[in-house]
């Protein structure tokens, strides 16, 4: 019998270590993930590969897509060395360090390759009340299945959002027969705190790691929140009220007689890479919240990406040429606006 429990032990132990190099759907604007955790990532002659020892001794190696990533999440167990790192930003590709199954957002770097057409836009429409609101009116459209007036003012939407949300955990505490519930995050109580806030602010934790990726992934700023505001991560939390209703609240009240429920969310968003499936799903919203009429031209995939100077009449005018005659000079070198030859 001893022995017996000790193989299974073994074998659990085998599966929860594991190395994974997950493919993910490709995503609308030709962006594409990958998974990875316990292996190392290395630069070799032939490219960037994902490396991993087996139990006797034998090196498998996988080599990955580079120029085809859009970004790359590092989960536990991985190491990078330097060259990769370079070729995959000289690849214009996002790297992001992440919990496991996306529990977390820890860093991310983020290429010069990266297009801010995105950014651009997030900050056009964050800048502008009006703009912002008409944002936030779409977020909220978005995430109860309503029709939102265009004069429908944000203390109205605060007030629409607080009855729902109520009207939800009642729902929720009838159908697990778990009596009143009233929301509370203390983290220096936490463990004084119900079952169900337990699993509610793990989940919601879990959540907002893989919001960020996306974010990131994107190029738009985690810090610019059009509902939210003074954090780093106000657009995180913009992004992640879209799901709570469907994800983190029904799991935590499911949870609320767990023995442990905060670690039972966790692994419940880890199993399958569930989190990391939402990704199309994020990117999809961020962008239609931020071009509802397709006014932002999508990337082909394949276009170059040509640096721009800004213009406050003309939008943008070409970069790489001389203006120099335009204010009454002349200038013969083919040089920048700052004196250093232009991007190619």
């Amino acid at each position: 019998m001893a022995t017996s429990a000790s193989s299974r032990d073994t074998a659990a132990r085998r599966r929860i270590a594991a190395p994974t190099l997950a493919m993910l759907p490709r995503i609308a604007d030709s962006l594409s993930f990958l998974y990875a955790d316990i292996v190392r990532i290395v630069q070799d002659d032939t490219g960037v590969s994902a490396e991993t020892t087996t139990e006797d001794g034998h090196l498998t190696r996988v080599y990955l897509p580079t120029a085809a990533l859009s970004c790359i999440l590092l989960g536990p167990g991985t190491s990078i060395t330097q060259p990769a790192l370079a070729t995959l930003a000289r690849h214009g590709t996002t790297v992001v360090c992440s919990g496991s199954g996306g529990v977390r957002c820890y860093s991310a770097t983020t290429s010069d390759a990266l297009t801010t057409r995105w950014l651009e836009a997030q900050v056009h429409h964050w800048s502008d009340p009006e703009r912002r609101l008409a944002v936030a009116q779409r977020m909220y459209h978005k995430r109860f299945n309503i029709a939102v007036p265009p004069t429908t003012p944000l203390n109205t939407l605060r007030g629409l959002e607080g009855q729902r949300v109520k009207a939800l955990y009642k729902l929720l505490t009838q159908q697990h027969r778990i009596g009143r519930f009233r929301r509370a995050y203390d983290p220096a109580a936490w463990d004084k705190q119900d079952p169900v806030n337990l699993a509610l602010s793990s989940a919601n934790t879990c959540l907002y790691g893989i919001v960020h990726a996306a974010i990131v992934a994107l190029g738009c700023s985690p810090a610019l929140g059009f509902v939210h505001q003074g954090k780093q991560h106000a657009l995180v939390y913009d992004i992640a009220d879209l799901y709570k209703a469907e994800l983190t609240i029904p799991l935590a009240f499911s949870l609320h007689d767990a023995p442990h429920p905060e670690a039972t969310a966790r692994r419940s968003f880890r199993e399958g890479l569930r989190l990391y499936k939402l990704l199309p799903r994020i990117v999809n919203d961020i962008q239609s919240l931020l071009s509802p009429d397709d006014t932002i031209p999508l990337p082909d995939g394949h276009a170059v990406e040509l640096v721009n100077l800004w213009d406050p009449e003309a939008g943008s005018v070409p970069a790489g040429v001389n203006y120099a005659g335009t204010a009454g000079e002349h200038d013969p070198d083919e040089t920048g606006t700052d004196g250093e030859p232009c991007h190619p």
